[in-house]
């Protein structure tokens, strides 16, 4: 599960991938709402990373 937190890295940090102009979705340039629709889902991929952890014991 902890692989889950890295696919935002490496799908923002990697900007040959998503630098371009089309296509467009609203108005908007590929290149703005590509990481804009990578806050929702990094929020996703946190909260399921969450759930399938173990908890601490208590010592």
């Amino acid at each position: 599960m902890w692989i889950l937190l890295l696919l935002p890295f490496v799908g923002l940090l990697w900007v040959p991938f998503y630098n371009f102009m089309e296509p467009t979705l609203f108005g908007f340039p590929f290149f703005y709402w590509y990481q804009l629709a990578w806050v929702p889902i990094t929020s996703v991929l946190i909260w399921l990373a969450y759930r399938n952890r173990t908890p601490d014991e208590a010592p």
